[in-house]
């Protein structure tokens, strides 16, 4: 079979700030997914891309050839209006746990799919799987079945879909490309329109924590992915909101996950309980419900029965004990005053180091290992309090994790300005 094209004329035309055309971005992309394009042609048009960046019109087609790559889902049959969430990640960020149940008692089915935690950012798959029995694998027709029957599914999105960007992000990761913002918005968005949801709200995180680290860059990432799923038919907001410190008391799979619980039963920490509610109001809104106060569905129970529900529904047990760690370790605070700073990406590193998180994709993580917070951002503390309890089944990881939280923290005389949880709003 005759090529259309030339790997190499691709990327000497990107290498040149050229607008690759349509045919081009289609042939690329399906040429990399047959392995007619090597990696290190890819490779090298990723560092391209990353350089010079694409045109509106390219990302949209880039995303759309990525789509056409494998399978789309269909919820046209669920008797309601289906919402979804994604977050770009960071350290506690468990809200997927508690809003997909929250939405989808409130009416709206919720397709999540979800991924696995990499370096210091937690998976909700990796979470979710500290729940004796549950799955995070699906067929297309059980997760279906699913969403009719409990209106809530959190899996791992199947092989088919979108197989170019599975193979391209492998890529990126390894090739110092993975900042590209082309690259992350259509990597994102293909997957979440080959999904087929109808409303789509985006968490961009930004802060020390974050992918992104400044709101300028954040905001750009927000407003490309925006524009691509409304190009697609898809509403979509954005939100950016502060990741300079981590999310409620908890970084690690079984520790997110009892606090998930407790925001389910009506407690927790405020600041969970703030962004899944106001994330609910927008995934709501975007699927036409804008009538409905999440918040209601939070107290009154609701939002744990549809939880239960899901959970059993994928095998897992929501009354078993949740795994904990065999050792842990408390780090005390060191002077009295106002805690004005606890650093997001240095609480991520420790948690990871602790065996929350993974290096490689393939490595296995410890259920009940992390950093439990004793104290945010404006609370007062003294001097030999516990501060944070490290939690881990192997002891000698201890001395590592304390290393990443040296100068993690900032205790003061009087408290600083606070950073507002929700920064801006994109749609």
């Amino acid at each position: 079979m005759s090529e259309a094209f030339d790997a190499v004329d691709v990327i000497r035309a990107k290498r040149d700030r050229q607008q690759l055309t349509d045919e081009q971005i289609d042939w690329v992309i399906d040429a990399y997914t047959r392995g007619v394009v090597a990696d290190e042609q890819m490779s090298a048009l990723a560092m391209a891309v990353l350089l010079n960046g694409m045109e509106r019109s390219e990302i949209a087609r880039w995303t759309a050839a990525m789509i056409a790559s494998g399978e789309r889902m269909d919820f046209s049959s669920l008797s309601r209006p289906t919402s979804d969430k994604h977050s770009t990640g960071g350290v506690g960020d468990k809200i997927t746990l508690p809003l997909a149940p929250l939405v989808a008692a409130c009416g709206v089915a919720v397709p999540q799919l979800s991924g696995r935690g990499l370096g210091h950012t937690g998976g909700t798959l990796d979470k979710l799987e500290s729940i004796p029995g549950w799955r995070a694998a699906l067929s297309n027709e059980e997760m279906l079945a699913q969403l009719d029957d409990v209106g809530a599914v959190i899996c791992a999105a199947g092989d088919g879909l979108a197989p170019a960007d599975k193979k391209l992000y492998a890529l990126r990761d390894v090739t110092g490309t993975v900042e590209a913002i082309p690259l992350i918005a259509s990597s994102i968005m293909s997957k979440k329109i080959a999904e087929g949801t109808g409303a789509l709200v985006l968490d961009v995180k930004v802060g020390s924590g974050a992918f992104m680290k400044d709101a300028e860059q954040a905001g750009e990432l927000a407003r490309t992915m925006v524009a691509l799923g409304t190009d697609a038919g898809v509403k979509t907001v954005a939100l950016l909101t502060d990741m300079s410190t981590p999310l409620g008391l908890t970084a690690g799979n079984a520790l997110e996950v009892r606090e998930s619980v407790e925001v389910l039963e009506g407690g927790g920490p405020a600041d969970v309980v703030e962004l899944t509610v106001t994330l609910a109001r927008e995934m709501l809104a975007a699927a036409g419900k804008d009538d409905i106060d999440p918040a209601e569905a939070l107290k009154d129970g609701r939002a744990m029965d549809v939880w239960r529900r899901m959970i059993q529904a994928q095998g897992g047990d929501p009354d078993a004990e949740l795994p904990n760690a065999k050792e842990t370790q408390v780090i005390a605070a060191d002077a009295n005053g106002t805690l004005t700073r606890l650093d997001a990406l240095q609480v991520g590193v420790a948690a990871w180091r602790l065996g929350a998180g993974r290096a490689r994709k393939e490595d296995p993580v410890q259920a009940g290992a992390g950093v439990q917070m004793h104290a945010k951002p404006g609370d007062v503390v003294r001097k030999g309090q516990p501060l944070l309890t490290l939690h881990t089944d192997t002891p000698e990881k201890f001395a590592r994790a304390q290393e990443s939280l040296k100068d993690a923290w900032t205790i003061a005389e009087s408290a600083g300005a606070r950073t507002p949880l929700v920064i801006d709003r994109v749609d």
